[in-house]
């Protein structure tokens, strides 16, 4: 069985590597890895510069195991955003070991002469996780970068979220003799130009204020509201506890009219996705100003008619049907053929619809489902007097996969 070194070398410069690294470099016979690290340590080794996974299981099929041991370089720890957890299991035959080295982020706080223990951690590449709403809720976050999400664009998306006087430090080429560390508010970096591979701590002294607010069942006042209809607060509160959104879910809002289980939706997975889907062009106009009302930077609006765009759609951990347009058994077979397991909850009023959501699930006995009704009223005041005006019962219909 070939022997597999997976080293991290730290931020690059070799004078940081631990002793173990080292050894584990050293006794390889084959180093594969990023050019510019493979670089720095094959000196009389067979040298491989690939980082591809089907390229690096290649080189481990070539291998002699009773002559090689292959060393895999990566940056930073191995355990911390790295290449190592996609090699991890993929490498059949081979015995593969991790060596720890020094991360980006204990770098960078070193050099800040700052502790990183009560940092939110977060990655901005080539992941879809929300910075602002991290650096809404935390007093410290640290941020890699990279691709689109260089450090000036995500300065100019607090600046846009009314973040332009936090804190901000970017670390570019750490370690590295061209090393850089700049500081500045939001607002003064997103003037500025770093490379694309960076590294930022945030620091938002008001972090908190408004999260505090982060509860579902949020009061109606606070939405902006026009002709589309909105589901009021209690209904919102109930359905959100059966669907048990979870902080990294991708989540769907379907028929989602001004927003109000959208923006709820997007604030219980500030570290997922909610994709909202409506048809109506005055719902779209307030969908997109309760999003900005609210800085969901994680809710993406999607205009049409949702069974036919739900193909293009990132695959959901769980849905919220509010509107269906009369479409409701495409709409579930496309969800359920997307993923059979995703919970779903639907908001149903009429009585025929509510009909066709039993009928539908009577088909798919794997389902168990739970039907809920509630009636409520709200007090208006008449002289000197409360009278108590009824609402339309609602049905929250929860569907979930049967373990």
């Amino acid at each position: 069985m070939l022997k597999v070194n997976v080293i991290g070398i730290g931020p690059g410069n070799p004078d940081l590597l631990t002793g173990a690294a080292r050894n584990a470099i050293g006794e390889s016979t084959i180093l594969a890895g990023d050019k510019r690290m493979v670089s720095q340590f094959g000196a009389g080794k067979r040298v491989y510069p690939t980082i591809k996974l089907a390229e690096l299981a290649e080189v481990a099929a070539s291998a002699d195991p009773d002559k090689d041991i292959l060393g895999i370089l990566v940056s930073g720890d191995v355990g911390f955003f790295s290449l190592a957890k996609t090699i991890a299991g993929k490498l059949p035959n081979c015995d593969v070991r991790r060596y720890c080295g020094i991360s980006s982020l204990v770098y960078f706080a070193s050099r800040l002469q700052m502790s990183w223990d009560d940092a939110k951690i977060i990655s901005m590449h080539g992941r879809q996780q929300n910075l602002v709403s991290a650096v809404l809720r935390h007093k410290k976050v640290f941020s890699l970068t990279g691709g689109d999400n260089s450090p000036q664009v995500l300065c100019k998306k607090l600046c846009e979220q009314d973040l332009n006087e936090v804190k901000v430090f970017v670390g570019s080429n750490l370690s590295y003799p061209e090393e850089t560390i700049v500081s500045g508010t939001a607002a003064e970096l997103a003037k500025e130009n770093f490379p694309s591979l960076s590294v930022m701590m945030i620091l938002n002294d008001k972090a908190g204020d408004f999260s505090k607010q982060y509860v579902h069942g949020l009061d109606d006042g606070l939405f902006l509201r026009g002709k589309a209809p909105m589901t009021k607060q209690e209904i919102r509160a109930v359905s959100i506890s059966k669907l048990q959104p979870r902080p990294d879910d991708i989540i769907y809002d379907i028929g989602a009219g001004t927003g109000s289980c959208s923006v709820e939706l997007a604030l219980q997975a500030p570290f997922g996705k909610l994709y909202a889907f409506e048809m109506k062009e005055d719902a779209l106009e307030l969908l997109r100003l309760n999003k900005e009302r609210f800085h969901c930077e994680n809710m993406e609006i999607i205009a049409g008619e949702a069974s036919e765009k739900i193909e293009e759609t990132p695959i959901p951990d769980c849905v919220f049907i509010g509107g269906s347009s009369g479409n409701m058994k495409k709409m579930l077979d496309s969800l359920y053929s997307r993923n059979p397991e995703c919970r779903v909850v639907i908001n149903v009023i009429a009585l025929e619809t509510l009909c066709s959501v039993v009928e539908y699930y009577k088909e798919k006995p794997d389902y168990n489902l739970d039907v809920v009704n509630i009636s409520s009223a709200y007090n208006k005041k008449l002289g000197r007097y409360n009278l108590m005006m009824a609402q339309n019962p609602i049905y929250i219909i929860t569907a979930v996969k049967n373990n």
